[in-house]
């Protein structure tokens, strides 16, 4: 079972923008609902591209499950993300100007897509999310970020999400020569907060 690519655009085409936003939705989440949050991002001149995952959801498990459980679905959900990428490159946009929003399980993917393969990329805002596995393989994550921007905000405590595994993550982001910026918000649940967005806004999208 693996992923249909079906990529949902807004914004400006890829032909006409000078930068692109990949937004990956959460679980049980849809394109549609992360393409309605650009509006809150300083994004009016990219093209946006979320792909759609099948049946909503990335990969069965929690992203703490061990890898196996999650396969074929995880590598065929970090292919889907690949494919959108690549959509950007071919239209003409240049790797850093490529930008990525990811929430919750899509954080996850989001951040697991990057720590595999880095770049200077444009930013990315991962809100609550880390990288994937019950271990963490660093054997996985190559390249160098060459100071991308790179926004994590979480709650803690979040029931999906352990803190140490978001500090984990942006411990191994910086050694990828990654500029990170974490922000924990105590007991704030499962969401996004406005401070997030304007961080996003004034650390990603600027």
């Amino acid at each position: 079972m693996s992923h249909i690519l079906d990529i949902k655009t807004g914004g400006k085409s890829l032909n006409e923008a000078g930068k692109a936003l990949v937004m990956i939705h959460g679980r049980g989440g849809s394109a549609q609902d992360i393409l309605g949050l650009s509006q809150h991002l300083n994004v009016k001149d990219y093209a946006l591209l979320a792909p759609q995952a099948t049946n909503g959801t990335w990969y069965p498990f929690s992203f703490m499950a061990p890898a196996e459980q999650n396969e074929p679905w995880l590598s065929s959900a970090i292919e889907t993300v690949g494919k959108t990428v690549q959509a950007a490159l071919d239209a003409g946009i240049k790797a850093e100007n490529i930008y990525f929003f990811g929430f919750s399980q899509g954080a996850c993917l989001t951040l697991e897509f990057l720590a595999r393969n880095a770049h200077k990329y444009g930013g990315a805002a991962a809100i609550i999310g880390g990288v994937v596995g019950e271990k963490i393989n660093r054997e996985h994550y190559k390249g160098n970020f060459a100071q991308t921007p790179i926004f994590l905000g979480t709650s803690n405590p979040d029931f999906h999400v352990p803190v140490e595994r978001v500090y984990a993550t942006a411990n191994i982001l910086r050694e990828m020569n990654a500029d990170v910026t974490e922000k924990v918000y105590a007991n704030f649940g499962h969401s996004i907060n406005q401070e997030e967005i304007e961080l996003a806004n004034s650390i990603v999208f600027k």
